[in-house]
């Protein structure tokens, strides 16, 4: 197996049309990259919830790789890009089910195997260093020698990545729920969205998701091969007849409560605070499958909503140390997930480790909340 690491030579008119007002105005959404490293509090450590996610989705990703390989008549060459991969070896947890699948469908079939180019997607600021250090855990997940090339392709992935129709499958966990930008127009007194938010705020989220969403459709349709496949895991919603609620234990309330204890102590100041929010928004299956008929360039082969549990409830623990360890699990878990833009965004005037301190206190006061509105939606599309 071979390894690679290429950049991406966009133009201008490439590129998101906001992309220098996010710069200017929101920095923090530039290196909006999961904490690197592989130390305590990096992502590689803390991304258990991401794996068993990639485990649930195993199915989907199975039967439209096998789909992808009959319908092209085994290509002898395959394209497969994971995008958002991030730092660690989650990334390839994916790429290697893909090629394994691959290749026991072609024994199945009397095929020669083909080479496969797989490329890991993330932006410029992402550790892919620690990501490369996982190249002979890749080796070992492979259940044959056939012919890998893996490179490294930095950049947003709501602009072009990749040449046009170069790309058989693509896959994404967790990441297209992130925005591009901080929508405008927020009166930025929490987080993210709360029930006392104005609907304003509600439609603001959901016009940025819109647009992104729509690029990212439109962006892939253009790299894509006719027939090809895209498997894309996001934190959505149920639908409910509120576009605002969400609930007591959502992990942008509980961040934004532990944010508001800090200024409440006198720990950040108001400002500060209120002027922080989440590039985010969890869109329900309404929501998602409008957007991709509009768009127009894929049919949806399959959309499933499985449970989303951030409180790793498997552990073996009696009820009230339970409860501390799975708060520690789960702040540790948003931690590496967002301490790169918090420090961006306050720098030396919050105390990193006291704040999630307050949110693995905030999980404990939650931990008996059923009506969760946050929900896995799984997504796979065929290129028309």
């Amino acid at each position: 197996m071979d390894s690679r690491y290429t950049g991406t030579g966009k133009s201008e008119n490439e590129m998101h049309n906001d992309d220098e007002e996010t710069r200017s105005k929101y920095p923090f959404v530039s290196i909006l990259s999961m904490s690197g490293g592989d130390g305590d509090n990096s992502y590689s450590s803390n991304s258990l919830l991401q794996r068993r996610v990639l485990s649930m989705t195993k199915p989907i990703l199975v039967k439209n790789t096998k789909e992808m390989m009959t319908n092209l008549d085994f290509p002898k060459c395959i394209k497969v890009a994971d995008l958002g991969c991030s730092s660690g070896q989650n990334t390839f947890l994916v790429i290697s089910e893909i090629v394994n699948t691959i290749n026991l469908l072609c024994q199945e079939w009397n095929q020669n195997p083909p080479e496969i180019d797989c490329c890991l997607n993330d932006l410029p600021g992402n550790d892919f260093n620690t990501t490369f250090t996982f190249i002979t855990f890749f080796n070992d997940k492979l259940t044959s020698k056939i012919p890998c090339f893996v490179s490294g392709v930095p950049g947003s992935f709501y602009s072009r990545l990749f040449p046009c129709k170069s790309l058989h499958f693509i896959h994404s966990n967790y990441s297209i729920h992130f925005l591009s930008k901080v929508p405008d127009g927020l009166e930025k007194k929490r987080v993210y969205i709360t029930s006392s938010s104005p609907l304003s705020e509600y439609k603001a989220y959901l016009n940025q998701f819109q647009r992104d969403f729509t690029t990212f459709l439109r962006m892939r349709s253009e790299e894509m091969v006719s027939n090809g496949r895209m498997v894309l895991t996001l934190i959505g919603r149920k639908t409910l007849e509120d576009p605002l609620y969400r609930d007591c234990c959502h992990w942008l309330t509980l961040l934004s409560n532990a944010l508001c204890d800090m200024v409440f102590e006198g720990l950040v100041s108001a400002s500060k605070a209120n002027s922080f929010n989440m590039p985010f928004y969890d869109p329900n299956e309404e929501e998602v499958k409008e957007i991709i008929t509009n768009e127009g360039s894929f049919k949806i082969n399959d959309l499933e909503t499985h449970a989303f549990d951030l409180g790793h409830s498997d552990e073996n623990f009696s009820f009230q140390s339970h409860i501390a360890q799975a708060g520690k699990k789960e702040a540790n878990c948003i931690r590496a997930v967002t301490e790169t833009m918090l420090v961006a965004h306050f720098g030396d005037a919050i105390n990193i480790d006291t704040l999630f301190e307050k949110y693995a206190h905030h999980v404990s006061q939650h931990a008996s909340c059923k009506n969760k509105t946050s929900v896995s939606l799984v997504i796979s599309l065929i290129r028309n």
